[in-house]
């Protein structure tokens, strides 16, 4: 764990859950499994406070515990699943792309809630779409209900690990913490459930004491407080299954910048064939036939079986190998070698990092000496057409800043400099794990740079917020153009600007933001790819 990766898991929990829970997080991360009573001690916060912080940890994934042998349980923080945190807006995103806006509001309630049953996020997705339709409209629960079951089918959300329902004697004590198991069976079953009614809107104050007599209301209160058809079964957002689309969709493009939009539709169609069959971190897709993927492609597209043939042997004679075929049966057996993918990926961004850094001169050594592997630097000048000289700054420049490796073979033990080759060489993985360092340091600082905006502007900002809520006010009860307007001059023009130059600015860091994590997806799953399973 790099100190850059402690410094953003740090920032992101304080931006999202607050000082106690940052302070818990950050010490489990540090120290590792701690029990209850350690953390009580080391932290200085009052028992209840570390109980609370740590329910809201393990609510949303990020922290586990482990009943220990000596019968104490130890609490681990799970730093990977916090930098997670950074890429909610884009699961958000894609539920939108997929699912339209019904699916967007379920992931994102499921992230902000980490676990929620199924009918308490169907009432709350429908509440929420209900209040921004038109008046009169409502989104009936059927329809999240069947959005939600489309979500379960493809794998974004799946079922929490629940308590196993076991005869408890009335002598023996209870266990001092519970052990969780689910049935990989049962993690995409969605639960059979009535759910009948309508999205409701909220209504204001005085509406609902002008409204319903208490006696009613206390007996609506009464029907709500008996315990759903699902009650216990929980769901969360499944973020292997999105990391895995995430994945395939960057396959699909490269295919397309490299060949063209039809090849790049028949490896999208063999990668949806197999996204459910396939498990997330596997080098390469179940084996496909021809004829299977011909029978699977989008009506739309129209070309004949001969046609098809002819791309996947092109795709498969590719020297990127993403396509790869195992076998002559039903017309050819294709596979998408996702490993080999992602290598591909993860080197096509370290060139494009070394040439907007240090230039065309410095890429095309790069690539150079990936495609041969290892060079001296004399070969290095000859084969890259550079005088001797730049070719030498070029080269240690990118060697001290660890873009390039030197590997030294000796003639004689003694490892005398004239008697010793000096290899020139890219060690992939190894690059990959230096710059996805620098991304947690860039996204780290991107993210202090926003708070320090916010902070600067605070006074501004808060002015602002009651300007706007006095006008909201008024426009409700139906005030007059003139003193609307005067409410708006409360504002002054140079305040008007730098609010505008604010929000232009927060806007430029958060979408730094995303690109940034859009390559520290490619190169986080690159080098899990490189890391053999035991």
């Amino acid at each position: 764990m790099t100190q850059a990766e402690i410094k953003l898991c740090s920032l992101l929990l304080q931006e999202h859950f607050g000082e106690i829970v940052e302070k818990i997080g950050t010490y489990l991360i540090r120290t590792g499994p701690q029990p209850l009573r350690m953390i009580v001690n080391d932290t200085g916060l009052v028992l209840d406070q570390v109980k609370k912080a740590l329910c809201v940890l393990i609510q949303h994934n990020l922290v586990t515990y482990q009943l220990q042998k000596r019968g104490f349980v130890e609490y681990e923080a799970q730093c990977k699943r916090v930098l997670r945190i950074l890429r909610y807006p884009r699961y958000i995103y894609t539920a939108k792309t997929l699912y339209n806006d019904t699916g967007e509001l379920i992931v994102e309630e499921l992230l902000l809630n980490g676990k929620m049953t199924m009918s308490a996020v169907v009432r709350k997705v429908a509440d929420r779409l209900t209040e921004t339709m038109e008046d009169g409209k409502t989104m009936d629960y059927a329809d999240v209900s069947n959005t939600f079951v489309r979500l379960a089918d493809t794998h974004f959300v799946q079922r929490c690990p629940l308590v196993p329902e076991t005869p408890e004697s009335p002598d023996a004590p209870p266990p001092p913490a519970p052990t969780l198991v689910i049935n990989e069976k049962d993690m995409y079953v969605v639960p059979r459930l009535n759910l009948i009614g309508k999205g409701k809107r909220r209504r204001s104050c005085d509406e609902e004491e002008e409204g319903e007599p208490k006696a009613k209301k206390q007996k609506q209160d009464g029907e709500s407080s008996e315990p759903p058809p699902d009650d216990g079964i929980y769901w969360q957002v499944n973020i292997d299954r999105f990391h895995q689309h995430f994945r395939d969709q960057g396959i699909v493009s490269a295919v397309a910048n490299r060949m063209d939009q039809t090849s790049s539709e028949i490896v999208r169609t063999m990668l949806r064939m197999s996204e459910v069959t396939t498990s997330s971190s596997a080098p390469y897709t179940q084996p496909l036939s021809s004829n299977e993927i011909f029978r699977s492609l989008p009506a739309g597209y129209n070309i004949v079986k001969q046609v098809l043939d002819q791309y996947l042997t092109l795709l498969a004679d590719d020297p990127l190998e993403f396509v790869g075929k195992s076998g002559d049966s039903g017309g050819g057996m294709y596979t998408v070698n996702l490993h080999k993918a992602l290598a591909s990926l993860a080197t096509a961004t370290l060139e494009s990092i070394v040439e907007e850094r240090f230039g065309s001169r410095c890429a095309r050594i790069f690539r150079l000496l990936l495609r041969k592997k290892h060079l001296e630097q004399k070969q290095v000048e000859d084969f890259a057409m550079i005088p001797a000289k730049e070719a030498k700054d070029m080269l240690y420049k990118m060697l001290s800043e660890n873009f390039v490796s030197l590997q030294e073979i000796p003639k004689t033990p003694d490892h005398a400099p004239s008697r010793t080759f000096y290899l020139y060489t890219v060690n992939v993985p190894s690059s990959a794990r230096m710059l996805l360092h620098r991304c947690y340091k860039s996204v780290a600082n991107l993210m202090e740079r926003r708070q320090y905006e916010t902070k600067e502007n605070k006074r501004l900002l808060e002015k602002s917020q009651r300007v706007e809520a006095i006008l909201a006010s008024m426009q409700a009860t139906g005030a007059e153009e003139a003193q609307l307007q005067e409410i708006e001059e409360m504002i002054t023009a140079p305040e008007r600007q730098q609010l505008e130059n604010l929000k232009r600015n927060v806007n430029k860091i958060d979408a730094s933001e995303n690109q940034v994590d859009e390559t520290i997806f490619v190169l986080e799953s690159f080098i899990e790819s490189t890391v053999k399973k035991p």
